[in-house]
């Protein structure tokens, strides 16, 4: 019988228009094993499984399209201004993501990957880079997501702002990182950041089995 590898997890998040997805891409084109929240969201909902039983309990059919799947607008227009029915919806999804992430985790271990990188926007908003091995924080300064996000969405500035003002100060995502990626430059320097934070990694891991820093002073870019 085989044995479970001990599994390790980094985490990775960013903020809006900050480029973790263009990060996500590297890692993976670098052999990294990436498990993605939002894909697994959509997973935990399709039909058939028992989270959208319950969401169709609690929400009622109406939250259904014509299909029977999930109906993220006319969800999301029930729990939008009620954060009791979002906390709701969270004590049914969430549990169901970590045990799929944590059984993915525990996959990619076995096949022999010594970490796997769990991408999720809300890592630190939720707490949940408390419970990981380390965490990876995308960031730019505010002006260049503003930048982005009108390039990307041909949106108003104010539309922009307010985006970004929705959302945890980058700033305080990078004060709870392990390494930060400076996503303004080149698509060539994140790269470069990027191979370099996992030379650490990886390093880290065959000499002290955990994906943190040394106290050397290598630790972030």
């Amino acid at each position: 019988m085989s044995t479970n590898q001990p599994v390790i997890i980094v985490g990775l998040t960013g903020g809006i228009a900050s480029g973790k997805s263009t990060v996500t891409t590297m890692l993976r084109e670098l052999g990294v094993h990436v498990i993605d929240a939002d894909q697994i969201a959509r997973q935990i909902v399709e039909p058939g499984q028992p989270a959208l039983d319950e969401i169709v309990q609690a929400f009622g059919p109406e939250i259904l399209d014509k299909s029977g799947r999930l109906d993220r607008t006319a969800l999301g227009q029930k729990i939008f201004a009620d954060a009791t029915l979002r906390l709701k919806l969270n004590a049914i999804t969430h549990p169901r993501i970590a045990q799929t992430m944590m059984q993915e985790a525990q996959t990619a271990a076995n096949q022999g990957h010594p970490f796997v990188v769990y991408d999720a926007a809300l890592l630190v908003e939720n707490k949940i880079h408390r419970f990981l091995d380390s965490l990876i924080v995308v960031a730019v300064d505010r002006e260049t997501q503003i930048e982005r996000l009108l390039a990307r969405d041909h949106i108003t500035r104010a539309e922009a702002e307010q985006r970004i003002d929705a959302q945890m100060p980058l700033e305080e995502k990078i004060a709870v990182a392990t390494y930060v990626i400076d996503n303004q430059g080149s698509r060539e320097a994140t790269r470069t950041q990027t191979q370099k934070i996992l030379e650490t990694i990886r390093h880290n891991i065959t000499a002290h089995q955990t994906s943190k820093p040394s106290h050397d002073g290598s630790a972030q870019s």
